[in-house]
Order: C-alpha cells, then sequence, then structure tokens
C-alpha cells in the first residue's frame, strides 16, 4: 500500500517537471518570437528612414541662379556641376559679370546669389546683401616666361602700378619697359589687389581687361607685361612672382604670410536662414564636406 503510494507521488512530481520544463519552453519561444518581430520592425523602421532620407534628396528641385565675379568662375561651376549630379532636378546657372554686378543683381531681387571676389561694401550690407565666405584665394602676379624678375617687394610692386617704377632695370631685371595690366573698374579682382596694396584709384594702367583669362593672355603674350590673376587659374602660360620673399601657396596663404589674398563670396539678400529651401541646400552643400572638397579641388583655401 505504501508502496502504492510512494509510486503515485513519484508520478505527480515528474509530471509537474515536466509540465515547467514545457512552459519554460513556450515562454523562451515566445521571447524569441517577439525578439525577432522587434528585430523585423526596428530594421522596416531604418530602411523607411532610409528611403525618406533619399526622397527627401530626390524631391529637391527648382533653380539656383548666380551672378558675379568671373575670378569665381572656376569654383562657381564645379559647384554647380557636383550639386545638379546630386540633385538631378536641380538646375544651377551662372552668369560671370564682375563681382559689383553679382551684388547690385542679388539685392535688386534679379539673382539669388550674387558671387564676390572680395570682402561688400558697407553701402551693398546697408542695401540688405549678406556676405556668406565659401573659401578663400590669393592673388598671383604674374609676367611673361621670359621675365627674369622672381620676387618683388610690396613697396617694388606698388611703385610699379603707381607709374614710379616703369622699367624693370629698376627691380633688377632686363632694361625692358614694364608693360602694367589690370583689371576693368569694378573687378572683385582689381578692388581686392588695390586696396591689399593700399593704391586705390593711383594705378596707371597700360591695359585694363575685363576678365581674369584676358588678363592672363595679354601677359603671357606680352614681353615685360605685369598682371594679377585668381591664384586658382595660373598655368605654365605664365610665371607667378614671390612676394616678400613668399610664394603664392595655399600653404602661405593659410599661414597669413602671402599678403595679397582674398574671400570668395555668395552673397545673399538676407541671411542665409531667410532664404529658399532649395538655396539653404546649397549653402548646406558648399559649407560642408562636400562642397569644401570642390574648393579644394580647383585650388582655393577652404573655410571650414
Amino acid at each position: 500500500m505504501k508502496a502504492k503510494k510512494m509510486i503515485a507521488l513519484l508520478s505527480a512530481c515528474a509530471l509537474s517537471v515536466l509540465c515547467m520544463t514545457g512552459c519554460g519552453e513556450d515562454a523562451a519561444n515566445s521571447n524569441a518570437s517577439s525578439g525577432s518581430q522587434n528585430s523585423v520592425t526596428e530594421s522596416s523602421s531604418r530602411e523607411s528612414k532610409t528611403e525618406e532620407s533619399k526622397s527627401e534628396e530626390v524631391a529637391l528641385s527648382g533653380t539656383i541662379q548666380m551672378v558675379g565675379s568671373t575670378s569665381m568662375e572656376k569654383l562657381a561651376n564645379a559647384l554647380a556641376e557636383s550639386f545638379m549630379e546630386k540633385y538631378p532636378d536641380v538646375t544651377v546657372t551662372a552668369e560671370f559679370v564682375g563681382s559689383g554686378a553679382g551684388i547690385e543683381a542679388v539685392n535688386s531681387g534679379n539673382a539669388d546669389i550674387g558671387n564676390s571676389s572680395r570682402n561688400l561694401k558697407d553701402e551693398e550690407k546697408a542695401n540688405g546683401a549678406v556676405e556668406n565666405i565659401v573659401a578663400i584665394d590669393g592673388i598671383a602676379v604674374c609676367v611673361d616666361t621670359s621675365n627674369t624678375v622672381t620676387n618683388l617687394t610690396k613697396q617694388q610692386l606698388s611703385d610699379i602700378y603707381t607709374g614710379t617704377v616703369t622699367n624693370w632695370s629698376e627691380v633688377g631685371g632686363a632694361d625692358a619697359p614694364i608693360v602694367v595690366v589690370g583689371r576693368e573698374a569694378g573687378s572683385g579682382t582689381r578692388g581686392a589687389f588695390e586696396e591689399l596694396l593700399g593704391v586705390e584709384d593711383a594705378c596707371a594702367y597700360a591695359n585694363e581687361l575685363d576678365s581674369t583669362g584676358a588678363v592672363m593672355a595679354k601677359v603671357a603674350s606680352t614681353p615685360g607685361a605685369i598682371g594679377y590673376v585668381s591664384l586658382d587659374v595660373v598655368d605654365d602660360s605664365v610665371i607667378a612672382l614671390s612676394l616678400e620673399g613668399v610664394e603664392p601657396t595655399a600653404d602661405n596663404i593659410k599661414a597669413g604670410n602671402y599678403f595679397l589674398s582674398r574671400p570668395f563670396v555668395m552673397a545673399t539678400k538676407g541671411e542665409i536662414s531667410e532664404q529658399s529651401e532649395l538655396v539653404q541646400a546649397w549653402f548646406d552643400y558648399v559649407l560642408g564636406e562636400e562642397g569644401q572638397a570642390v574648393a579644394a579641388k580647383v585650388g582655393l583655401i577652404t573655410v571650414q
């Protein structure tokens, strides 16, 4: 009798253990299933956000109109091409008619962005233009490749452009007349050059040309010529002079050792935050990693 009770008790215990084990497995399976469902949900959420982000990029569309500095042509075109490649539904147009005209266009509402290769004037700011510096450029002083002069002091350069020195022999070169070449009135490069050199409205130009390319071509083809151009366009057709013994390089400009440097400005009418969504996206790009990489690639100094 006692044996039968013992057997019954053992059977009941075994059954209890089996039930507990089964419940544990069910709970574990339930948790695993729940975890799997959560993982799928989180993954779907991430994919959804990624798709939304892509959709936002693709949805960006419209036209951005830039007007202004001829010196900024290389940078503006490179940025426009890169931006349109990223946003295929966007068109970026650019006219190169000089810094002053660019600021006037943006202040009058005829352009989204006014490109200026100089700092904005007080009166331009008073009319609503905001100065957005996107890169820094050096101004190179160039001579033709047959010239033996490789360096000028700031005073010598000033004397050449004001007509005090008129022969290369006076600054250590050959006995040959100096042909002073510069940009037209209203040019950002001219304004920056004359201001940095301290010769505003005092230059004795033999030729005043209306673009950076024209200055380069004139200097390259004219023995004894001297001219100033944006550093990023200098090529082997001319010699870029050292000034005060310092070569016109990005490193020297960053270090503050080369005195002829100026900002590249993309001016807006009002702050960037007040512009259209498309123009704000443009500045996010230009001042971001991708845009600054473009600026560096065309030979400019980045601001970020």
